[in-house]
């Protein structure tokens, strides 16, 4: 925890753009978050950040894009009750802008993430 806090306290907050649903078909729906370069440099800089301060990596996800979102409906949509979700949320539009004034650590208790830890932006 301390290795995060050291990096977002050399950060600064960033504006958020949530900007339509998306999906991981067959049973992820999602709100888009838009890839500002804001968004894509914190990302990268973390990335390396952890590779290099904690030895943290993750081989399975480096060869993927990075896809910011939020999600809004996955353990609890079969494959069929995907596709009756999607065709209600594709066509629907949302927007929200914000600025996230920290980095959040969150902890998977076999059912929910919850939040762990909060580690603020300078400034903030």
């Amino acid at each position: 925890e301390e290795c995060l806090k050291v990096f977002a306290a050399n950060r600064f907050p960033i504006p958020v753009t949530l900007s339509g649903f998306a999906a991981f078909a067959p049973r992820v729906i999602y709100v888009d978050v838009v890839k500002s370069p804001a968004l894509l440099d914190i990302q990268k800089d973390l990335m390396s950040f952890v590779g290099e301060n904690l030895g943290i990596g993750d081989r399975v996800s480096q060869p993927r894009p990075f896809v910011p979102h939020m999600t809004v409906g996955f353990r609890d949509l079969s494959k069929q009750n995907f596709e009756a979700a999607w065709l209600e949320f594709k066509g629907r539009s949302i927007f929200f802008e914000f600025t996230a004034a920290a980095l959040i650590l969150l902890i998977h208790d076999g059912s929910r993430w919850n939040v762990a830890t909060e580690f603020l932006f300078a400034g903030s």
